[in-house]
C-alpha cells in the first residue's frame, strides 16, 4: 500500500533589491551610490550637508558610460532615504556609538523588508543586530567596496540564524556591482552581549 508523501514546502524566494538607501555622501558613500546607480539601481543618497549631495549629483551627471543606468535621488534626512528602501547601507564612522545610532534609526524608519548593511572592519555584526528588530536581515561588509579588489569582499552575518533569502539577495546585489563576495559567520566576539550577560550574572 502506497503511503502518501506530504508535499515539500517551497523554499522562500530571495527578495528583489531595486531601491538602495545610502546614508552618508562622503567619499566612500558617494562612490558606492554612483556605482549602484550606474549598475541600474534606484539609489537614494542621504547627507545632512547639501554640498556633498551637489557633488554627487555633478559626478553622476559627468558619467558618460551609463548603459542601463538607474536613478539617483538626493535627500537630506534618513527617513526620506529609507522610506522605500529594499536595502540600506550606511557610511558613518566605524565606531560602535555611531553604528548603533544609525542602525536604530534605520530600523525604526525603514519598512520591515529592508535589509541593513554596514561596512565595518572591527565591529561585531552580532552586537549591532542584537539592537534592532530585524537581526536576521543585518549584515556587515568587510573589505574593499570598490571593484575590482584583490581579495573578496566578506559578507558577514550574525552568529544566530540569518535570513537565507536576504543573505542571497544581498550577495547578488553586491556581485552585480562587480564585487567578488564570500559569506561567513561573524568572526568577532559580540562584546555588547557578553557584557550584558556578565551584568546579569553578577547582579
Amino acid at each position: 500500500m502506497n503511503q502518501a508523501v506530504p508535499p515539500q514546502a517551497a523554499p522562500p524566494e530571495a527578495p528583489v533589491i531595486r531601491t538602495i538607501a545610502v546614508i552618508g555622501a562622503g567619499t566612500a558613500g558617494r562612490s558606492f551610490a554612483l556605482a549602484a546607480a550606474c549598475a541600474g539601481f534606484h539609489v537614494v543618497l542621504e547627507d545632512v550637508m547639501p554640498a556633498n549631495l551637489r557633488r554627487a549629483e555633478a559626478d553622476f551627471s559627468d558619467m558618460t558610460q551609463r548603459t542601463g543606468a538607474g536613478q539617483l535621488s538626493l535627500v537630506l534626512t534618513v527617513e526620506d532615504a529609507v522610506r522605500n528602501a529594499d536595502l540600506a547601507i550606511d557610511f558613518v564612522p566605524d565606531e560602535l556609538e555611531s553604528k548603533l545610532e544609525i542602525f536604530s534609526m534605520i530600523d525604526r524608519m525603514a519598512p520591515p523588508r529592508t535589509i541593513l548593511c554596514t561596512p565595518s572592519e572591527a565591529l561585531s555584526i552580532t552586537d549591532l543586530a542584537s539592537c534592532v528588530y530585524r537581526p536576521d536581515r543585518c549584515f556587515a561588509l568587510r573589505g574593499s567596496l570598490a571593484p575590482p579588489s584583490v581579495t573578496p569582499l566578506r559578507l558577514l552575518h550574525p552568529a544566530a540564524a540569518a535570513s537565507v533569502p536576504s543573505l542571497a539577495a544581498t550577495r547578488t546585489f553586491l556581485e552585480t556591482l562587480g564585487l567578488t563576495v564570500e559569506t561567513e559567520f561573524d568572526p568577532d566576539a559580540p562584546m555588547l552581549m557578553k557584557n550584558l550577560a556578565t551584568r546579569i550574572l553578577t547582579a
